[in-house]
């Protein structure tokens, strides 16, 4: 058994697989219970990824119990090609689903579409090669600028907002307008990132997935494969690469 672990800002998300394929995954995990998890259903292998805490705490826990730890990082060996002026920089939760496109759907041009804190948008070609992409401001981020640069915008209640079934193109009022503006100014951006993208580098699969991807999925006219568990399945990928090229 395999564990892959991506521990967020917030919270952490595992997933444990038999060789490529998912058995399960948790999300939302409270840092203070991962501890308690892994030690409860320890693996043969696991690899750890974040862009924003240590991961050496649970990497030195797992190597106590006798696992082979692999820590995602910029020297790490990765099974696709990097054709990115700065890889040192590169984020692991892009990269790695960067590797989990190749996973899906080997031989075929994806974008990745990933709307976290930021949104990114990453072009893999189909010889599996990572091209780079877009950086763009998130959901959440979109309220919080208005408000935090003006000084009338109120700040949006965001979980309210994403209750609702639908917002209206014309807002009647300073918060449906607002609502408006980052919603509907969000489905335009994607749909015409993913038009932009076909137009000058071809036909591709367009993979959804990040946090705020099961309220956009279902409101986006393009062809989407929502991907929840696309990081995941990225990260065994890169551990079985890994542990591969220890045995070699």
């Amino acid at each position: 058994m395999n564990v892959a672990i991506d521990l967020g800002n917030t919270f952490a998300k595992i997933a444990w697989f038999e060789n490529e394929q998912l058995v399960k995954a948790q999300y939302k995990i409270p840092f203070e219970e991962l501890t308690a998890i892994l030690s409860d259903e320890l693996p043969t292998h696991a690899i750890l990824s974040s862009t924003s805490q240590d991961t050496q705490v649970y990497a030195d826990l797992l190597r106590q119990q006798g696992v082979l730890v692999v820590q995602l990082s910029p020297a790490l060996p990765v099974p696709i090609g990097k054709d990115y002026n700065t890889p040192q920089t590169l984020g692991a939760d892009r990269l790695a689903a960067a590797v989990g496109a190749t996973v899906l759907f080997p031989n075929e041009n994806c974008l990745v579409i990933d709307m976290g804190t930021c949104i990114t948008y990453d072009w893999v070609s189909a010889d599996a090669v990572f091209h780079g992409g877009i950086i763009s401001p998130g959901f959440r981020m979109r309220f919080q600028a208005m408000h935090t640069f003006t000084k009338r915008l109120p700040l949006i209640d965001v979980v309210e907002t994403q209750n609702k079934v639908s917002v209206p193109l014309v807002g009647k009022s300073t918060h449906t307008a607002m609502e408006s503006g980052v919603i509907n100014g969000l489905l335009a951006e994607v749909e015409g990132f993913v038009e932009r993208y076909r137009n000058e580098y071809g036909e591709c699969r367009v993979l959804l997935c990040g946090g705020d991807a099961p309220f956009f999925e279902n409101r986006l006219k393009n062809r989407i494969f929502a991907a929840p568990n696309l990081v995941l399945m990225g990260l065994n990928r890169i551990l079985l690469y890994n542990v591969n090229v220890q045995n070699a």
